[in-house]
């Protein structure tokens, strides 16, 4: 194995932890928020891609199969958190919605979120950001162009 192979190889193992131990973190946050993991970032993405999403394109920017979230989504609409609409330009599909509450649970969990952020990355310089951004963007789109998905892809 070559230095480049196993820099690689330490690389991906890194990326693995790391995404474990924010998300596991992430998480606890969220269960201050009466959230857990599973209902939490779905609530969090509707926020961010605005009311009127489609379930797929929530699924597919959380790495989810769609099946797999029509589960959370129901848990969510009876917590009284998310409404699905019928979509006027395709009567066939729905859009997802926050309620006044699941805007403002999604709202006060950003909030929770940004200093959160903001202490893992304190003395990480903006243009280490934004290579690790470039480079994590890159290793994405590789993935993407090899077939394989973000969820079956091999951590190591």
């Amino acid at each position: 194995m070559t230095l480049h192979d196993q820099t690689l190889m330490t690389l991906t193992m890194r990326l693995t932890h790391v995404a474990r131990a924010y998300k596991a973190a992430a998480d606890r946050m969220a269960g201050d928020f009466d959230l857990s993991h599973a209902t939490a970032w779905p609530m969090i993405m509707i926020s961010r891609m605005g009311d009127g999403v489609r379930p797929g394109a929530v699924a597919e920017a959380l790495g989810l199969e769609p099946p797999s979230l029509v589960r959370v989504l129901d848990q969510l609409v009876l917590a009284g958190l998310v409404e699905r609409h019928d979509d006027a330009s395709d009567r066939r599909a729905k859009t997802l919605h926050l309620t006044p509450n699941g805007r403002d649970r999604a709202a006060r969990l950003e909030d929770a979120l940004r200093p959160f952020r903001a202490s893992l990355f304190a003395g990480v310089s903006e243009a280490d950001i934004a290579t690790c951004t470039s480079v994590l963007s890159a290793l994405d789109d590789a993935i993407t162009a090899s077939g394989s998905s973000r969820s079956d892809a091999d951590p190591a």
